[in-house]
């Protein structure tokens, strides 16, 4: 009896290892731009819910994104900020370039604490932003790697008003960061992307940038060169209209024709 119940003990074991392996292969992980994050933890979750997939998401600036990717990590969509590190990807081989797809756009916008006097601020090349900022810091990411930095730093100087204002600059490792720094007060004025603006109720929007300032914010998106087959199914629900109803929700502007 003793042998038997054993033999029940090892049948019951081997099937749960089995179903955690199959569990195990219906989990993706993505790299994401730091500022998808509200959009996409409910696309995600859609996603799971349609197809039992698990997509868990590793969130950053691009730029950091894509050097992890370039050492290996272990990653089966990468959706970047700009094209500049998706194109970074493709030149090393790191990605299945005829799965990429310009998916999104966005906004660079000027932000202040909610509770700021600052408001209405004209942005253009007479605009004195020195001075609006006072003693203060102006917050943004790294503006030699980061995308929103770099987005900022083109815009600004495209205006003129770079010089004035570069010793300014606190300057964060990503977009969610900058604006943490002004949600909190510790920056007097960040440059961030709209759809980030929108969803931190400690800023609000004083200034749209001339979107003649800066490149278009684009996001591409894409299965990395390692990619398990399930990422087509993700690519897939990203291309979709149930997709693009949760990304313009959020602000930012879908750049292809949903497939479904």
């Amino acid at each position: 009896m003793l042998s038997r119940r054993l033999s029940l003990l090892a049948v019951v074991a081997a099937v749960l290892s089995t179903g955690a392996t199959e569990a195990q292969e219906k989990t993706l992980t993505v790299f994401a731009a730091a500022s998808m994050k509200n959009a996409l933890d409910d696309i995600n979750a859609a996603f799971r819910k349609a197809t039992g997939i698990k997509a868990i998401t590793s969130y950053g600036a691009s730029s950091a994104l894509a050097r992890q990717i370039e050492q290996g990590a272990p990653a089966d969509i990468f959706i970047s900020a700009d094209l500049d590190w998706m194109a970074y990807s493709a030149r090393n081989k790191h990605i299945k370039d005829d799965t990429r797809v310009n998916l999104l756009g966005n906004r660079l916008v000027l932000i202040a604490p909610k509770d700021s006097k600052t408001d209405n601020v004209a942005i253009d090349p007479g605009c004195d932003l020195a001075k609006l900022v006072g003693e203060g810091r102006i917050a943004t990411g790294e503006v030699t790697s980061v995308p929103v930095g770099k987005y900022a730093k083109t815009a600004l100087e495209k205006l003129g008003l770079w010089a004035s204002v570069e010793k300014k600059f606190a300057m964060a490792d990503n977009v969610r960061a900058a604006l943490a720094l002004v949600a909190r007060g510790e920056a007097a004025l960040g440059i961030v992307y709209e759809t980030d603006a929108k969803v931190e109720p400690g800023v609000k929007i004083v200034g749209i940038f001339p979107p003649d300032s800066y490149p278009p914010i684009v996001y591409p998106v894409t299965a990395t060169a390692n990619a398990r087959p399930e990422a087509l199914a993700y690519l897939n629900f990203l291309h979709s209209g149930a997709a693009k109803a949760v990304f313009e929700r959020y602000g930012f502007t879908f750049l292809i024709k949903p497939t479904s």
